[in-house]
């Protein structure tokens, strides 16, 4: 997701290409402001955390762009892409490295894990927005 800091920003497009040109393939793609019932749940485990209600806050502001990215190693790769949380510590090269200052504006948000993935998509999409096609270079990317 291109969280509300990134889309103010005008870097919607940047992260976009850093997607692509890495070589995965984005399946599904929304802006919207996201409604506060689904911030809360986007943000379910971080109920209870001092924090909690700054991240709903936030992620509700403006509008973000929730996107579905896939690929080998989508997962693991993006997060890497993304960088630290603290963009403070966040190397050069990675979205937070590169275009994020703070952790409460830290331009993206990536799923940790293939539940949580599911999850977020499933908060986000309905299975008939998700478009399953095959990139042409596909061939020069994967064994």
């Amino acid at each position: 997701m291109i969280k509300p800091d990134g889309v103010q920003r005008g870097l919607i497009g940047k992260v976009l290409q850093r997607i692509e040109q890495k070589g995965f393939k984005i399946v599904a793609m929304k802006l919207a402001v996201m409604p506060e019932e689904k911030a809360k749940a986007h943000y379910a485990e971080h109920v209870g955390k001092k924090f909690y209600q700054d991240l709903v806050d936030f992620i509700t502001s403006g509008p973000s762009v929730s996107l579905v990215v896939e690929g080998r190693g989508a997962i693991a790769a993006m997060r890497k892409m993304n960088g630290a949380t603290n963009p403070a510590e966040a190397v050069p090269g990675t979205l937070r490295g590169d275009f994020g200052i703070e952790t409460g504006r830290n331009v993206v948000h990536g799923s940790d894990s293939p539940a949580s993935a599911a999850r977020e998509i499933a908060l986000h999409f309905c299975a008939s927005e998700l478009v399953n096609f095959k990139r042409i270079d596909e061939a020069w990317l994967y064994e």
